[in-house]
Parts: C-alpha cells; sequence; structure tokens
C-alpha cells in the first residue's frame, strides 16, 4: 500500500489543475464548518490522499473502482474527480454542494420560500441568519463597531466593508473605466452607468432602476412604509441611510472634508458636489437654454423654471413649491420650528443651509469666488445671483407682460405692480 506524497500534488499542481485542489480544499473547509453545524461528517484527508494499491508493475489502482494509471497525479485527479461526484446537486442550476441541508438552503433561491417571518413587521426571510439582522432595524442593535473610529454597525460584513475606509482599500475595479470600489456590490451598480441598464422595474408605476435596493426603496413611496425612526425625535424615514444622515443633525457629524478649504459636510454627495467649486467642474447641462451645473439637482430644479412645474404642496395653506426641501422649510413657518442654532449666539435657523451660511459671519469665511472678477461671497446663491451681471442672463420672466429678470425675488415684486396696472385698465 502507498500514501501519496505533497511530491504528488506537486506534479499535479505543475499540469494545471491547481484549480481542482483549489476547489476541493474549499470543500473541505466547507463540510468541515457545516459538519459543526448539523453534526454530519466531513470530509478527510484521507478522501484525497487515500491508500492506493500499487502492484508489481509499478502502476496505481483505484480501491473503489478498480481502475489503473502509470503515473500517481492520474490516479489523484481520477479521485478528485469521484469526490466532486459525491456532491448534492441543485437539479435547477447544477450549483453542487458538500451537504443536504445547504442544497435545500440554496432551492429556496428558485422556489422563493421564505419561511422565517418577523414577529414585528411581518417581513419573511429565506433565512434564519437574515431574519436575526433584519430585527436589529427595529432594535438599533449594532453589535459589530470599528476598532479605529468607533462606528458601529448591524452587521458583520457592513464592518469588514467600513474598515477599508481606513485603509483606502479598494479592491473592486471597473475594467471600462478603472474606476475602484471597495465593496463589490458598489462596482455593480457603477457598470450600469456603463451600460444605462435599469433591470428592476416598479409594478405601480413603471419606473425603472439599477439595481434592487433602489427599486425597494422607492415602492416605499406609494406605500407610505418609513421603517426607519430616529429614537432622538421620533422621526421617521423610508430608507436606513436617511436616518443615518438624519441623526446628524442632532449629533453635528460632519465626517466628509474637503483637502482644499477643509470645509466639512455631513455626507460624501455634498463633498463631491462641493469640490466642483474647487475644480469649476460642472458636468449637467439643460438642453433649453444650455446653462451647466455642477449638481444634477440643480439642473432638475432648474428646469422647473422653465416648466413651472411645482409638484410639492403645503396641506396646510395649499402653496406649492418646485423642490421638496423648500416644502419642508415653508413647513416650519406653520409649526413655528427652527432645529438648528448657532452655538456663538445662540440665533436659530429653520434650515441647517442657513444655519452654515450665517456662521460665516462670525468666521468672515467667503468660500465661493466668480470666476469671472473673482469677487468672493459667503453663499453660494449670492455667487450665482452675482455671475448674472457678467452674463446678462435673466432666467424669470411675467407670464403678464413677459418682461424678464436676473432674479426670481424682482419677478414677485414686478408681477405685483404688473398686476394692479392691469386691473385699472
Amino acid at each position: 500500500m502507498l500514501f501519496i506524497v505533497s511530491s504528488d500534488i506537486d506534479t499535479l499542481q505543475n499540469k494545471n489543475y491547481h484549480c481542482i485542489f483549489s476547489t476541493l480544499e474549499q470543500i473541505m473547509e466547507e463540510r468541515l464548518c457545516e459538519s459543526q453545524d448539523y453534526g454530519e461528517t466531513p470530509l478527510e484527508t484521507s478522501d484525497l490522499s487515500h491508500q492506493i494499491q500499487v502492484d508489481t508493475e509499478k502502476s496505481y489502482t483505484c480501491n473503489t473502482f478498480g481502475e489503473t494509471f502509470i503515473k500517481s497525479s492520474g490516479i489523484i485527479e481520477h479521485k478528485l474527480h469521484h469526490t466532486i461526484s459525491k456532491l448534492y446537486l441543485c437539479d435547477v442550476c447544477g450549483k453542487r454542494f458538500t451537504t443536504n441541508s445547504s442544497l435545500s438552503l440554496h432551492k429556496r433561491t428558485h422556489t422563493g420560500e421564505k419561511p422565517y417571518n418577523c414577529n414585528i413587521c411581518g417581513k419573511t426571510f429565506s433565512y434564519s441568519g437574515i431574519l436575526t439582522c433584519h430585527k436589529r432595524i427595529h432594535t438599533g442593535e449594532k453589535p459589530y463597531h470599528c476598532d479605529k473610529c468607533g462606528k458601529t454597525f448591524a452587521r458583520n460584513d457592513h464592518l469588514t466593508i467600513h474598515k477599508r475606509v481606513h485603509a483606502d482599500e479598494k479592491p473592486y475595479h471597473c475594467d471600462i473605466c478603472g474606476k475602484t470600489f471597495s465593496h463589490d456590490s458598489h462596482l455593480t451598480i457603477h457598470k450600469h452607468a456603463h451600460t444605462s441598464e435599469k433591470p428592476y422595474n416598479c409594478d405601480i408605476c413603471g419606473k425603472t432602476f439599477p439595481y434592487r435596493g433602489k427599486l425597494t426603496s422607492h415602492k416605499r413611496i406609494h406605500s407610505g412604509e418609513k421603517p426607519y425612526h430616529c429614537d432622538t425625535c421620533g422621526k421617521t424615514f423610508s430608507h436606513n441611510g436617511d436616518l443615518t444622515v438624519h441623526k446628524r443633525v442632532h449629533t453635528g457629524e460632519k465626517p466628509y472634508h474637503c483637502d482644499v478649504c477643509d470645509e466639512t459636510f455631513y455626507r460624501s454627495s455634498k463633498l463631491t458636489v462641493h469640490k466642483r467649486v474647487h475644480t469649476g467642474d460642472k458636468p449637467y447641462h439643460c438642453d433649453i437654454c444650455g446653462k451647466t451645473f455642477s449638481d444634477n439637482r440643480d439642473l432638475t430644479r432648474h428646469i422647473r423654471i422653465h416648466t413651472g412645474e411645482k409638484p410639492y404642496h403645503c396641506d396646510i395653506c395649499g402653496k406649492t413649491f418646485s423642490q421638496n426641501g423648500s416644502l419642508n422649510i415653508h413647513q416650519r413657518v406653520h409649526t413655528g420650528e427652527k432645529p438648528y442654532h448657532c452655538d456663538i449666539c445662540d440665533k436659530t435657523f429653520s434650515h441647517n443651509g442657513s444655519l452654515t451660511v450665517h456662521k460665516r459671519i462670525h468666521t468672515g469665511e467667503k468660500p465661493y469666488s466668480c470666476y469671472i472678477c473673482s469677487k468672493t461671497f459667503s453663499d453660494n446663491r449670492d455667487l450665482t445671483r452675482h455671475i448674472r451681471i457678467h452674463t446678462g442672463e435673466k432666467p424669470y420672466n411675467c407670464n403678464i407682460c413677459g418682461k424678464t429678470f436676473s432674479q426670481n425675488s424682482n419677478l414677485t415684486i414686478h408681477k405685483r405692480a404688473c398686476a394692479n396696472d392691469k386691473s385699472h385698465h
């Protein structure tokens, strides 16, 4: 009898059989873990380096099937094939599993079976582990914490992804443009930008989305579901990310900072847009008047100047707005709410942006400069209005007499006079 030795393994690997050994190594590791959970017998190393009968002619015989091989590498490859053939095969997609229980769990992806349900909101899941993670949405439990910044997470894999922020690790790269990402799902989402593919569609309004998470969040617009709530003020949100950002209103946390001017932001997208102030980059343009914008949301709001669309209305006084943020600020006129206060003079504001601009009175900061005459401003809106002096742009027009204005406030004043003139005729 003869045992297979490491030199035989090397022979196989040199013959490009390393992928088979890699597969078996993974199988053995998985089987060992599963045996601890389910009480099954794991694959032993003897399944790979088992005893092989050697005859007097130095040939190698398989004890199971009786086949003979001249080289030991041949018998090893042969035995690998029968080990793989013993795996549990999914008859739907052909995927193989090392235990029957793993196969049973996998089959739920095809059948849609979700036997585990949340006793708080009734949502159902295919696996008990996912239910456990889901319940933390309701309890707020975040047992995994970063030992560098102290940030906590409900799931261990989210902590792993977060740690890449500190390590600046981005192992996933786009083979089209070379951009790198810290998580494979972010790469998948990014690739849709090249293909414009939006495979997930809403069965209520037909809107399409590049990935499932966006569709799930979107559907809450129709259902009105807001499962995430702030434990400080009780405000509810339809998406967990919105809750995370909202909490920074209470904590004052602004983890994203500009490496040019050191201004800080409470969300990364705000920083991305802000950096364009320094670079002058304006990738979004209006196809009606050709005006360009550094932020896609500014373009969307701008287009409503041309269309007159005001989709957001106050349910108290009926006033309509072109922006949801403007409606939210307006509603504080009725409630008197001013949640943002200056820690220098204690003045309060109904909007966080107003507080930010106000603080510059104390600091003297003027981060926005005119690219034509270099005049600086503490508020980006003041810069926008100023630039119209140079360009002569007058985007606001009176629908009574057709006169145009560079500022909306001037149009509002004019309309009152214009309406009075018309009433006298």
